[in-house]
């Protein structure tokens, strides 16, 4: 399919500057573990020699200080160029890499911090300088030094390490793999905990993919209808407990890569215990990192689906209670109303 050529001149500008940079730059693809010991060094190693065996010019340039005895076969059959050693810390020596100028690079621990006196301060850092000067690079990373994704992690296993790489450098990858692994082979950590967080790895590298359709549709001047699958609006009052609604619009935006919304339409003559309430849930909210906004407006349900439809809401979630609490003030019965009026929005009612 050809691009249309009646296209702005800045479009086309950057189209070739893209095009440029992607002849120019080196390709790099990152295996995401989702826990330690799910084996991203040897699927990382394992590529490096199978692409060695095929005639691609490969060196390794990083390995992790323990790395397990079966990969001392694999890591035998390939290039090293070694390390510098500063302060007693082994840094990745870009410079012998960029004599050398191989055509892959493998790199293992892309989150490790350099020591004062090395060339960079931030090993991902190191690669960018590799990716720049046309090396195409292959490193791992586990998913708790992510830095966006540290506040996820810490709530699941209580603790993330201390060295992170912004999501940014990783939404810029041209492949992320994650590292499966059965769930007997990670003990350290609970299967449900471990189904946790494997399944937000899986999300991570399917909005890498997103960015990626997204950037391209963009620079080519095309349109797209590509968006999140879900977004869930969750409707809180003063007397609904909000906490299972946000539990299970968490769950399913999670799931199917969507996007998570809260709201409350303000109402005269709280009480103080309606006041704590809304305070409860708006906390409740923020911990489900969902979208808060207060609302006003004459009409509750009038309020809510305009707020819906302005923002592409596919689902409204409702305590039961909604029903009570506004049943004297509107005509009709609210919910059925609703229910009635979403025209497309499905609404999902919760007993309370």
């Amino acid at each position: 399919m050809s691009v249309e050529n009646h296209r702005d001149p800045e479009a086309l500008l950057r189209q070739i500057e893209a095009d440029e940079r992607a002849r120019h730059r080196g390709s790099l693809k990152i295996f995401l573990g989702y826990a330690s010991g799910v084996g991203k060094s040897f699927k990382l190693f394992d590529e490096g020699r199978r692409r060695h065996e095929r005639g691609e010019d490969v060196v390794i340039a990083g390995m992790q200080p323990k790395m397990p005895a079966e990969l001392a076969d694999i890591i035998g059959t390939i290039e090293m160029v070694p390390t510098r050693d500063v302060g007693g810390v082994p840094v990745v020596d870009v410079q012998a890499v960029l004599a050398r100028h191989p055509q892959v690079c493998l790199i293992d621990g892309l989150a490790y911090d350099n020591p004062s006196g090395s060339r960079h301060t931030k090993r991902y850092q190191d690669v960018e300088e590799l990716l720049d000067a046309g090396i195409s690079v292959l490193t791992s990373i586990n998913l708790g030094y992510i830095a966006e994704q540290q506040d996820f992690v810490r709530s699941v296993v209580g603790r993330v390490g201390s060295d992170a790489v912004p999501q940014e450098f990783i939404d810029r990858a041209d492949e992320v793999v994650v590292v499966d692994a059965p769930p007997d082979a990670v003990t350290s950590i609970e299967a449900q905990h471990l189904s946790q967080l494997r399944q937000r790895a899986l999300l991570l590298t399917a909005d890498v993919v997103d960015r990626q359709l997204e950037a391209y549709l963009k620079l080519h001047g095309l349109q797209s209808a590509w968006g999140t699958q879900e977004r869930i609006l969750v409707c809180m009052t003063p007397r609904a407990n909000a906490a299972k609604m946000l539990e299970s619009g968490r769950r399913n935006v999670d799931r199917f890569h969507g996007e998570l919304f809260a709201i409350y339409v303000m109402q005269d003559n709280l009480t103080p215990e309606d006041r704590m309430a809304l305070e409860r849930n708006v906390t409740l909210a923020q911990a489900q990192e969902a979208h808060v906004e207060t609302l006003t407006g004459k009409d509750p349900v009038a309020t809510i689906l305009e707020y819906a439809r302005a923002r592409g809401i596919t689902q409204i979630f409702v305590g039961h209670n909604l029903r009570r609490s506004w049943r004297n003030r509107l005509g009709g019965t609210p919910l059925d109303r609703l229910i009635r009026d979403a025209e497309g929005i499905d609404v999902r009612v919760f007993p309370q």
